[in-house]
């Protein structure tokens, strides 16, 4: 059973079907929610490539309604998924004793000591953090720095944060909307709980819809949830 996220539909598919297809399996694809049209067009391309019929199987639906059903489906005797830590936790309950793969979140942080350049850092991490709107397992969330360049370095990054366009993908802006809304109201989240308890605003904070503009936070405590949490956004 392969499971991929919404983020990279395709790639993130392949990985998970052309190993085991070459190890002789048959595999049930169930795309994301999201991604759905993307993985039934990949789906579209191995029957036209002339893999058997029953060899590569397709099925989409939200996780919320099929997932627990194809996750114990007494036929399934391997698990791929890549995802959020919650669901992955999901998984690996209901699986019970079959082998299971996950790749899951992070809390992915740039380490910047004394003798960095720091305007070649600020430029990795603002890259490293904020493209594809945040919403990577492997974006940059966090910024661990030494005190006595830090207030420099945050300066530097809050110059390349403001650089970024903000708007609709269509016009290549590099801050689009995120995924849904209930993502964007997890990220707002996120963020008045860091206001709320102190943490300094570098950038303007704003969102339209599930349009969030890039955040920049300093001086963030770790009772702060976004110290912890994995926003996947910006």
């Amino acid at each position: 059973l392969a499971i991929p996220p919404f983020n990279y539909p395709v790639n993130l598919s392949g990985s998970k079907i052309a190993p085991a297809l070459i190890g002789g399996n048959v595999v049930m694809f169930k795309p994301p929610t999201q991604g759905s049209i993307s993985g039934l067009l990949l789906a579209r391309a191995f029957a036209e490539a002339g893999l058997p019929a029953g060899v590569f199987n397709t099925i989409t639906g939200r996780g919320s309604e099929i997932g627990d059903y194809i996750i114990e489906h007494k036929e399934v005797n391997y698990i791929n998924f890549t995802g959020s830590t919650p669901i992955g936790e999901r998984i690996g309950k209901l699986a019970g004793m079959r082998p299971i793969m996950l790749e899951l979140g992070g809390k992915d942080a740039a380490v910047v000591l004394e003798d960095a350049d720091l305007e070649h850092a600020a430029k990795q991490i603002v890259g490293g953090a904020y493209s594809y709107s945040g919403q990577r397992c492997t974006a940059i969330k966090r910024v661990i720095v030494m005190e006595s360049v830090a207030d420099k370095l945050a300066a530097l990054i809050k110059a390349e944060v403001e650089k970024l366009t903000v708007g609709d993908p269509f016009d290549n802006a590099d801050i689009t909307p995120v995924i849904d809304h209930a993502s964007a109201d997890f990220i707002w989240g996120l963020i008045e709980d860091a206001q709320e308890k102190g943490a300094s605003a570098l950038t303007e904070i704003k969102r339209e819809a599930n349009l969030i503009w890039p955040c920049l936070s300093d001086h963030v405590p770790l009772d702060m949830k976004i110290a912890w949490e994995e926003p996947f956004g910006p």
